[in-house]
């Protein structure tokens, strides 16, 4: 990145004693200053407030970058960690993550990796535990009366308990290493800042002093890590001592100067280099090389003349300020994507928390929330990361809302589980029922048994899932083999039906020539003839059911030829057609014929009544009055009707049907 600088000083090791110029006469001893971001000069206490804070500023940027390059001087391994892109984690399954996780603990150097590897971890375990609290609820709300502790084997945890154990032990084995180093290296470093001290010395060889100024820098170089919290504390010191041995000895000004010049164009280079990266497209890339040219400037570089230090410097610690206030920029717009992201998981917290509260009262209306919080749960995962400081807040509510509606579902169930075992017994029931009947050959009586136990089984609601298939089964397996039976009987019988309505059709073609003879008695007693030598023919089948109504036509018009009374005629229809209902087994039609019958004579009942009422205002009516000699007859021909009706009634009541 920039050329190593060449150590003018070690040429000063050729001087002899009597070539010291200026050299103070007494030892000096200098306190050691407050670190450099943390000092705060007459000139900054003398600012205005915006002045001040701008200042305040520079030194933050200042110090987190000397605190990063702390932590990554600690451990070298660190400095890779920048390279591995930090993923979206949250937004993947469990099954990515393992995946994620397999391919982080395959990289050599273990805390390059470590911040991902966190950040797997704690995604990975909020789906698990998760996933595991809905399996929970689950187990209780099948087994509500179970002592059996809940166990659930989930191979993948395994797998991911695998490779994080595999991290762990690698971690570990690391900082054993490490730490057995940082300490020694520690100790050797404040032991070159002590030697140091001493080479401000008047009484000292300057020949002596150079020889040893150098090995003391090139120890420092290969002193290895120390720890990141003594990491400042300790190169501040370094460095005030190596700038008080070029201030304080003032040997060869000439070659002091060159080196100051060499230094200070190694440091324009770096502030040429920042000025560029200021204005990089990439500014994490930017500011991570940025973070290396500050490792550079504070342990590579030495001091430049003293007038040029804080000018230096200045535009150093601007240029950085600049930097870091890119790098903040771009941080608030993740830290607004994050916001963003906020809001979606509180909007998505909103509704499971309305679904926690919505009850519903059927199997299927729960199975449409069940799937509306899948959903939502997939959202929430997929909806990226929070600002920090509201994750662990988010979670806890999101936990909240669907422990919620689980619990809201499991009292639903559980509830309708008493119903299940009520269910249960009655399809059992049904079951046994169906077995008995189900090789029975009383058609006529079974038949309707069977439909109304089908009936029944409809009615009835759900049962617990584990009987429910093998019940259903041997309910349909009976029902079946009853109707299979039926079926074969009817296809018996439709033949016996087809030639019933032959005989009938050629029957009703002889009655076209069919004439009365003029004697009431004789002429009566052919038409009831006729009509039971129809019925014996027997039933027809319903689709040419037609040809009993062309039957009764005929009747009709043989009916109103004879001198009978309107009252006669019309019960002997009525007779004829009941007993062709009746024939055909027509329950339906009989039904309602019952129905209009009981209706009609309510209605007939009320009028006459009405007319019976009236006929107070006629009280004191003349006999021969039209109006009420109206309403008389009225009243006679409404209850005649009413005995036919009550006749009619009677009979269809004693017809029985299967």
């Amino acid at each position: 990145m920039l050329d190593q600088k060449n150590d003018n000083l070690a040429d000063n090791e050729q001087l002899a004693d009597g070539q010291v110029q200026d050299v103070a006469t007494t030892e000096t001893e200098t306190a050691i200053p407050q670190e450099q971001d943390e000092t705060v000069t007459i000139a900054e206490a003398e600012l205005g407030d915006e002045s001040r804070l701008e200042v305040d500023k520079q030194q933050q940027a200042i110090i987190d970058i000397e605190n990063s390059n702390a932590e990554e001087s600690e451990d070298e391994t660190l400095k890779d960690r920048h390279n591995i892109p930090m993923e979206d984690y949250e937004a993947m399954s469990m099954e990515e993550l393992v995946d994620a996780l397999e391919n982080l603990v395959a990289v050599e150097k273990t805390m390059s990796v470590k911040e991902h590897v966190e950040e797997v971890r704690k995604a990975f375990l909020s789906k698990y535990n998760h996933f595991i609290e809905e399996k929970k609820e689950q187990f209780t709300e099948e087994n509500p009366e179970t002592t059996e502790d809940f166990r659930y084997d989930f191979p993948l945890k395994h797998s991911f308990d695998k490779l994080y154990s595999s991290y762990r032990d690698k971690k570990n084995t690391h900082f054993k290493s490490l730490q057995n180093n940082l300490a020694t290296n520690l100790e050797t470093r404040l032991a070159i800042v002590e030697e140091l001290k001493d080479l401000i010395n008047p009484q000292e060889n300057i020949k002596d002093s150079l020889k040893h100024f150098n090995e003391l820098r090139d120890r420092w170089k290969n002193a290895g890590s120390i720890p990141k919290d003594k990491y400042n504390h300790v190169w501040n010191n370094y460095h005030f001592h190596v700038e008080n041995f070029y201030d304080y000895l003032h040997l060869d000004r000439e070659a002091r100067d060159l080196d100051f010049k060499h230094n200070l164009e190694q440091k324009e280079k770096i502030v040429a280099r920042v000025e560029e990266l200021v204005n990089e497209d990439d500014i994490n890339k930017a500011f991570r090389e940025l973070q290396d040219l500050h490792k550079i400037w504070k342990e590579d570089i030495g001091p430049v003349a003293q007038d040029k230090r804080d000018e230096i410097w200045n535009k150093f610690s601007d240029l950085t300020k600049q930097m870091h206030d890119k790098r903040e920029v771009l941080f608030e717009k993740q830290r607004g994507r994050e916001t963003e992201n906020l809001e979606k998981k509180q909007e998505i917290v909103r509704q499971l928390e309305e679904l926690s509260t919505t009850k519903v009262g059927s199997h299927s209306a729960w199975l449409a929330q069940i799937e509306k919080v899948e959903a939502l749960r997939n959202s929430f995962f997929t909806a990226g990361k929070v600002p920090q400081e509201h994750n662990e807040a988010t979670w806890s509510t999101f936990k909240s809302a669907v422990r919620n509606f689980n619990a809201l579902k499991n009292s639903f169930y559980k509830d309708i589980k008493k119903d299940q075992s009520t269910n249960l017994s009655k399809k059992t029931a049904l079951v046994e029922k169906a077995k008995e009947l189900q090789n029975s050959e009383d058609f006529a009586a079974t038949t309707p048994i069977m439909k109304q136990i089908q009936d029944e089984w409809k009615q009835i609601g759900h049962v617990p899932k584990k009987y429910s298939d093998k019940l259903w089964k041997e309910f349909k397996t009976a029902c079946n083999h009853y109707f299979d039976k039926l079926k074969e009987q009817r296809s018996e019988l439709n033949n016996e039906e087809i030639e019933a309505f032959e005989n009938k059709k050629n029957y009703l073609d002889t009655l076209k020539d069919f004439e009365l003879s003029g004697d009431h008695k004789t002429d009566l007693d052919a038409i009831k003839a006729h009509i039971e030598k129809w019925k014996t023919f027997g039933r027809v089948p319903q689709a040419r059911r037609h040809i009993e109504g062309k039957f009764n036509k005929v009747l009709d018009v043989l009916f109103d030829k004879l001198s009978l009374s309107k009252k006669d005629s019309d019960m002997l229809r009525f007779a004829n057609r009941m007993e062709q209902l009746s024939d055909a087994n027509d329950s339906r039609k009989i039904e309602g014929e019952k129905i209009f019958l009981s209706k009609k004579i309510d209605e007939v009942q009320s009028e006459i009544l009405q007319l019976e009422n009236n006929m107070l205002f006629f009280a004191n009516a003349k006999k021969d009055n039209p109006i009420l000699a109206e309403v008389h007859k009225n009243i006679s021909r409404l209850r005649e009707e009413l005995e036919t009706l009550k006749e009619k009634l009677q009979q269809v009541r004693s017809i029985k049907t299967e």
